[in-house]
């Protein structure tokens, strides 16, 4: 008997929710101070000490890291979903210098002269990631600025003394220093001086608004898509991922350029591992050097020659079938599309050789569309328009990251079943990878397959005792994207809208193949371990990989079934 997960949402969460949503429907202003109470009475996880006097950094330096840095001198955010919204208020939103996150893409512009900061938002999940995080920045900071208030004036104050001052460790100054982006005495003496009082305003965040921001989206991917000659819309594979591990796979540079990027490595150097590098590269085995390559590559484009090694990288790839799409749309979701019969197979990750590739490859007339994983529901509108716009759908992946709650970071989860808090339904499917098809690719992580995922609203937006109601029910994957891509998959083969509050059985009505891989960024419960404090690094190319070759095996090996 298939059992419901228990559904009732923490109350506390609940009003939260219902707070700022409220809130944020007036036509002017809202002070942040307004969520404060509900979001300290929440109990979220991410925020523990918010009710406590004493400052939560690592609830801090996780807020901070997602907001630009010029944050504590902003009065007002403005949240919109385009320009024409913004103009049509009056925010001249395009003369704005961009501004961008340590830890969050996001299109953000700033005024600086009038202290307003535009913030651009794709889909209701933007606002339940947002609001929470700038709500515990407020708090913490205002926290932290009553007790620094004696240092107001003072320049470049002792790490001992402002550890005793916040009463705090040496060790959290340290943290601070990081949510400073290691500017630590501009960021104290700022946070001395000045207690923070942002007001928020949203303005018409309607379905239709999130709608037409996905066929904006769309409208810069399908030029790249629709080719000339039948078929004039291919048959597609969607993935989302990121827009690095599927590119080095099969579009080679980093192969090609084995010895420079290596030597780029062992003089850089960085998290010291030049030593490591040269070991792996005196083994002269292709297998030790790759992840290495692939780690490498992003600093070694943007070392010496900047923009030019960009361009020679991205003609590299075009040649090999790979077109780079940044910001389609002005959308800050970037999209690859990948057309199979041009990829060169001399030059792909060995990884993904397999019987029969070449001559599939030279027939086939399918592409990849790979997107650059999205937040939350913006996931659902933004598959929904592909589908909308594409030719025969042959499989849907989805490759992202996930906090667990029994694993390590590092680790890999594959699930069959999906609680999503958007509609509360609890979706069973059949997940097209098994531990089989990742474990000979992971170096250092375990894979755990037959799994349940969760998918929450936001990072913020969950406590402990929700958690552990779901935990007790066998729910180990916290994650954002699953839930709403699996909407979008029912409404790609269903007539109706997606229901909610049921179980829905994907597993025989979907025509194509579903599969989902998450690789663990953080264990919250399991150690306390911010999201923040806690970066994969070198660390995180060997599940990401993994679950990439996956990915693309599983496509690659499905045209050669076909071409039969």
């Amino acid at each position: 008997m298939e059992r419901r997960p228990p559904v009732t949402p923490s109350d506390e969460i609940d009003l939260y929710v219902r707070t700022y949503t409220s809130l944020l429907r007036s036509t002017v202003e809202v002070r942040v101070r307004a969520f404060e109470e509900a979001h300290a009475f929440s109990g979220s996880s991410l925020h523990p000490g918010a009710l406590s006097p004493n400052p939560d950094v690592s609830a801090f330096a996780y807020a901070a890291a997602r907001l630009p840095d010029d944050m504590p001198t902003i009065d007002l955010v403005v949240l919109g979903q385009s320009h024409e919204l913004f103009e049509a208020v009056g925010f001249d939103v395009q003369a704005w210098p961009t501004v961008r996150t340590r830890g969050r893409r996001r299109p953000l512009r700033l005024d600086p002269e009038a202290r307003k900061l535009a913030v651009f938002i794709a889909s209701e999940s933007d606002i339940d990631d947002f609001i929470p995080i700038l709500t515990a920045f407020q708090i913490e900071w205002n926290k932290m600025h009553e007790k620094l208030r004696p240092l107001a004036g003072a320049s470049d104050a002792p790490i001992a003394e402002i550890a005793r001052y916040l009463g705090i460790s040496v060790d959290e100054v340290d943290v601070l220093s990081q949510a400073f982006g290691g500017k630590l005495a501009p960021g104290i003496a700022a946070m001395a001086s000045r207690p923070l009082d942002v007001n928020v305003r949203l303005l018409a965040a309607s379905y239709s608004q999130y709608q037409r921001s996905a066929q904006r989206w769309w409208s810069g991917v399908e030029p790249h898509y629709l080719r000339s000659e039948p078929p004039r819309r291919r048959p597609v594979y969607f993935i989302s991922s990121n827009t690095h591990a599927i590119a080095n796979l099969v579009g080679g540079y980093a192969r090609t350029h084995q010895k420079a990027i290596l030597d780029y490595g062992r003089e850089a150097n960085p998290e010291g591992l030049a030593e490591t590098i040269a070991a792996a590269q005196d083994k002269g085995t292709e297998e030790e050097q790759l992840p290495f390559l692939y780690y490498l590559l992003r600093g070694y484009i943007h070392a010496g020659r900047g923009q030019d090694r960009i361009r020679e990288v991205r003609a590299f790839e075009s040649r090999a079938g790979l077109t780079h799409l940044s910001e389609p749309g002005h959308i800050d979701v970037d999209a690859q599309i990948i057309e199979l019969d041009k990829i060169d197979p001399r030059v792909i990750d060995p990884r993904l050789q397999l019987p029969g590739l070449e001559s599939t490859l030279s027939r086939t007339d399918a592409v990849i569309i790979n997107i650059d994983y999205p937040l939350g529901m913006a996931a659902y509108h933004l598959l929904s328009r592909v589908g909308q716009g594409v030719g025969e759908v042959r499989g849907v992946y989805v490759m992202g990251k996930a906090a667990t709650l029994n694993g390590r970071v590092g680790d890999v989860a594959l699930s069959g079943t999906v609680f999503d808090e958007h509609t509360r339904n609890t979706f069973l499917f059949r997940n097209a990878f098994g531990a089989k098809d990742v474990r000979p690719y992971l170096r250092y992580g375990s894979v755990f397959d037959n799994q349940s995922a969760l998918t929450v609203r936001s990072a913020f937006l969950q406590n402990r005792n929700y958690m552990s109601a779901f935990y007790r029910d066998g729910y180990t994957v916290l994650e954002m994207e699953a839930g709403p891509f699996l909407n979008a998959v029912y409404e790609l083969v269903h007539p109706t809208r997606i229901p909610q509050d049921e179980i829905v059985n994907l597993s025989a009505t979907v025509p194509f193949d579903v599969g989902f891989v998450h690789y663990a960024s953080d264990t919250p419960y399991s150690r306390r371990q911010s999201l923040l404090s806690k970066s994969l690094s070198y660390f995180g190319v060997d599940s990401t990989y993994a679950c990439a070759i996956a990915i693309v095996r599983r496509i690659l090996s499905m045209e050669i079934e076909r071409s039969g």
